[in-house]
């Protein structure tokens, strides 16, 4: 498969770009986790095979959630995750393969979308407008126009989005941060995060007829048509251009996501680069898999002899490797003139410039937490609550969208904040995408 994608139409480009600059506006990141009232709350669950089941049984779980729907293309997993929940919740819960269903509900309060990549921003952005508060899995959508319009429909409509980067949650993250901004390990620069989990090749297989119990064409949604294979259905679709991110925005975004909250960063990145391919594996992913990236961040990081940024970020990715670094398989670590602070996904360990621990803490991960930080924002009306409100989400999003796009154009690239487009046309390419008919992006009402 080529590295190239196909250009949207000018005019759907540049009317969805207005439409969201029109709608945006910044939010800073706020640490909370409120206490909940007794009101119950209408939630559907959109995607519940892997990921989604588990979310959406953390969902059930919490005593001021009422689940009304299950929304799947598989109806046999439709059927078996129905019948689950009934068990779980003595309730018939309505099923469905069109989300459209669950938006048509008035009773239904809020969608949870964990579907594939590229089904996050089209349900997203149409609960919003429906009047629904969403939570949706990371990166928030499958290309940067999209996540820019996500935070624009969430902006427009007042909708609560928080996206699944759920360490923003976790008391040790928080702890970690207000560590670093206290000044501890001095004045910090930069970050490193890094992903060094083995992961198994794809292997090369004949496309199929798809399954009779799968609505393949609704599972392709905006993706160009092309046959059925199941090494590209279910877990492997983030592997592929047309559906995923790679790794960069399936692990990476969590681990950068670490950085940007130490760090204390809202803004976008202003330049980046990479380096990497398919160095190990000779199988059927598009995606590389090693990739260094770089992102500097500042107003004067637009590159030139002049260029001096107010910090740096990097990502190391070596998904066929299993030595460990910093003791870590996956983590992320900032580094001051006195000392560092690795952030992994269980905890934190701060070190002096001597290389000695003098701070760390465990506990567990914050799943549950952020389930909880939303539904007490649906209820509360304060998005400045959210640990993960949907336009911070955006900057670690972009954040991978932009270090795949530097590596596909192989170029080292800057990206203008407002516009959220590069300095070169080949790039921009890769800011959107062309929508297959009957499933292109919802407007925004402006």
């Amino acid at each position: 498969m080529s590295n190239q994608a196909p250009q949207p139409s000018r005019r759907s480009f540049l009317h969805h770009t207005a439409a969201a600059t029109a709608a945006l506006a910044a939010t800073p990141h706020v640490f909370s986790v409120a206490s909940s009232p007794s009101e119950k709350i209408n939630v559907a669950c959109m995607g519940v095979r892997g990921r989604g089941d588990g979310v959406m049984r953390t969902f059930a779980d919490q005593k001021d959630v009422i689940l009304t729907h299950i929304c799947d293309v598989d109806t046999n997993v439709l059927k078996t995750r129905a019948g689950n929940m009934k068990q779980k919740t003595g309730r018939d819960i309505k099923t469905t393969t069109r989300y459209e269903d669950i938006l048509e509900d008035k009773d239904v309060d809020a969608l949870v979308v964990t579907t594939p990549d590229h089904w996050h921003a089209i349900p997203t952005i149409a609960a919003c407008k429906a009047g629904k508060d969403v939570y949706v899995e990371k990166p928030d959508g499958h290309n940067i126009l999209e996540g820019k319009m996500m935070v624009a429909a969430a902006r427009k409509y007042k909708r609560i989005v928080q996206m699944g980067t759920q360490a923003r949650s976790a008391p040790y993250l928080r702890e970690a941060t207000e560590l670093v901004q206290s000044g501890a390990i001095g004045k910090v620069l930069y970050g490193k995060a890094w992903e060094s989990a083995r992961q198994g090749a794809i292997p090369k297989k004949p496309d199929t007829d798809p399954p009779p119990y799968v609505d393949y064409d609704r599972w392709l949604g905006p993706a160009p048509q092309r046959k059925f294979n199941r090494y590209r259905y279910h877990g492997n679709w983030r592997w592929f251009f047309d559906y995923g991110c790679g790794d960069l925005g399936n692990d990476g975004v969590h681990r950068i996501d670490y950085c940007l909250a130490m760090m204390g960063i809202t803004e976008l990145p202003r330049r980046v680069q990479c380096m990497g391919g398919k160095l190990f594996f000779d199988d059927a992913q598009d995606w590389p898999d090693t990739m260094i990236n770089a992102w500097e961040f500042g107003k004067n990081a637009t590159g030139g002899a002049n260029a001096k940024p107010d910090a740096i970020i990097t990502y190391e990715m070596r998904i066929w490797s299993r030595p460990r670094l910093h003791g870590e398989t996956e983590a992320g670590a900032v580094f001051g003139e006195k000392g560092y602070v690795i952030c992994s996904n269980s905890g934190y360990r701060a070190y002096d410039a001597g290389g000695k621990v003098f701070k760390e803490s465990r506990v567990g991960n914050a799943h549950t937490l952020h389930i909880r930080n939303f539904l007490d924002a649906v209820k509360s009306r304060k998005r400045e609550s959210l640990n993960q409100e949907i336009a911070s989400g955006h900057i670690a999003s972009v954040m991978c969208h932009s270090g795949n796009i530097a590596w596909r154009t192989g170029k080292t690239l800057t990206i203008d904040p407002k516009t959220e487009m590069f300095d070169d046309k080949e790039a921009n390419v890769f800011v959107s995408r062309e929508y297959r008919k009957g499933f292109e992006l919802p407007s925004i009402d402006v």
